[in-house]
């Protein structure tokens, strides 16, 4: 299982986004900036609410685009594109497209 936390902040909504990768499924969190532990990058975020999540299965056809629509309607472009970026490094996405 691989997980990773962006602490990405105003850039976001809620200021977080965590990917949880478990075999093909991919886990996308949105989460609250917890303030109680302060506003810095460094300070630690484990126990951040969550809003919203979504699951997609790298195996489903036009992953990359259902990846790419959750993650812009929480952050940027930008963001978006460097977290699916990371995303490929742990798991082999289906390059199929489905019309």
């Amino acid at each position: 299982m691989a997980t990773k936390t962006f602490k990405i902040g105003e850039y976001a909504k809620g200021g977080i986004i965590t990917i949880e990768i478990t075999g093909k499924i991919i886990t996308i969190i949105g989460k609250e900036w917890d303030y109680s532990t302060g506003s810095r990058r460094s300070s630690n975020q484990n126990n951040a609410k969550e809003f919203t999540r979504g699951t997609v299965e790298a195996t489903d056809d036009n992953v990359r685009r259902k990846l790419a629509d959750f993650l812009c309607d929480l952050t940027t472009s930008y963001y978006a594109d460097q977290i699916t970026k990371w995303i490929e490094t742990k798991v082999k996405l289906n390059n199929s497209l489905y019309w």
